[in-house]
């Protein structure tokens, strides 16, 4: 095994023999107290190890796991990005660009991830939800465990599913990707695999031997062989049983067609369905209506849009996110005051102005920062 990381980084980086004579690169996310939440640390220093362990013809295959047994990842660094977007809401300028280059650097990483040329494993053990989605999805090979929950609750903080998440839902049966997108809600292991979310699932108390699994293997550095392999080894983990799919109350199609409120309208038809539905349905309700709005036109626009246009998107849209003030009150009230009292700025989906949601879709650069990511 060689060591590459320095000491107390935020990701440890670690290169294994295989038994087929390559090397198992691996990054564990490793800031447990902050549940590995994304921070621009952390993506300077994956990015780098990526695009290395791409290059080199010894490195056969990457695997992405999360210390602890709490999360892989929980999010993105949202404390980092209040602080910047209240100086630069006080300053009436730009004073801190910190939001976007955390917002490019993000969605460069993740746009590698989605396209990396060698198998490529992420296990999402637990808590995978935002940022941490963003990596997640983006791996070829995507293992759960039997206590994983996934999801874009951007909603409650006035955000949106970004990170790759408009490449996601695109590729989700529209019903599903509604219902996620616009409430938040958790999606358990069953759901998750059976929709295509993951691929793979092994017991919580044995993701650990996926390293040893992997290693084990003849890889030889031909991607597909090597492919093939990896996936019937992580077919044959150890799995528990998994929890009830909730997807099956959704219908496979969506109507997106009308006004934002009738659009959520037909998600609120759900209400009674299931205890899972209910509570998506009230984090909708309570959440912030741009959001709503915004994801609607995400699903909206995303049938049009290759992959580098869907993070190209994203990227207009998360920099209107930390220009206006809905993304920082959220956060105001879920987590820095943890009031739980947003005071958005429109009381209802029914009162959201079009114009404003859209307004978030409008170029926000002379030239999109992403705008070389189909030529990566």
């Amino acid at each position: 095994m060689t060591h590459v990381d320095p000491a107390g980084s935020c990701v440890t980086l670690r290169e294994h023999a295989t038994r087929g004579g390559t090397k198992l690169a691996h990054a564990e996310l490793n800031s447990e107290a902050t549940l590995n939440s994304v921070s621009l640390e952390m993506i300077q220093i994956l990015q780098p190890a990526l695009e290395r362990w791409r290059a080199d013809d010894s490195v056969s295959a990457v695997l992405i796991t999360g210390a602890g047994d709490r999360a892989f990842s929980a999010g993105g660094d949202i404390q980092a990005l209040y602080r910047a977007m209240v100086a630069n809401h006080e300053a009436g300028v730009t004073v801190d660009e910190y939001p976007f280059q955390f917002f490019e650097q993000e969605y460069r990483l993740d746009y590698l991830i989605h396209n990396f040329s060698k198998p490529l494993i992420c296990v999402g053990h637990a808590i995978v939800m935002g940022g941490g989605l963003g990596i997640f999805s983006g791996a070829r090979f995507r293992v759960v465990s039997e206590k994983c929950r996934i999801a874009f609750p951007e909603v409650s903080i006035g955000l949106f599913p970004d990170a790759g998440g408009t490449w996601m839902l695109r590729n989700l049966v529209p019903g599903i990707a509604a219902f996620i997108g616009m409430t938040g809600s958790s999606v358990n292991a069953a759901d998750a695999l059976a929709s295509g979310i993951a691929t793979h699932h092994t017991r919580l108390d044995a993701r650990g031997d996926i390293l040893t699994v992997l290693t084990r293997l003849d890889l030889g550095g031909d991607a597909d062989t090597d492919s093939s392999m990896i996936d019937a080894a992580l077919s044959a983990l150890p799995a528990a049983p998994l929890p009830a799919g909730e997807f099956a109350i959704l219908s496979r199609e969506f109507d997106l067609s009308g006004s934002y409120a009738e659009v959520a309208g037909r998600i609120e038809e759900y209400a009674g369905a299931s205890e899972w539905a209910q509570r998506g349905i009230a984090t909708m309700q309570h959440g912030c209506a741009t959001s709503v709005g915004i994801v609607i036109e995400q699903l909206r626009r995303s049938p049009a849009l290759d992959m580098a246009d869907c993070f190209r998107m994203e990227m207009d849209v998360a920099s209107h996110c930390a220009l206006f003030s809905e993304f920082t009150e959220g956060i105001r009230a879920l987590i820095i005051e943890k009031d739980n009292q947003p005071r958005w700025r429109h009381a209802s989906i029914a009162e959201l102005d079009e114009a404003q949601v859209l307004a978030h879709f409008e170029p926000a650069w002379p030239e999109n920062p992403l705008a070389d990511l189909a030529l990566m």
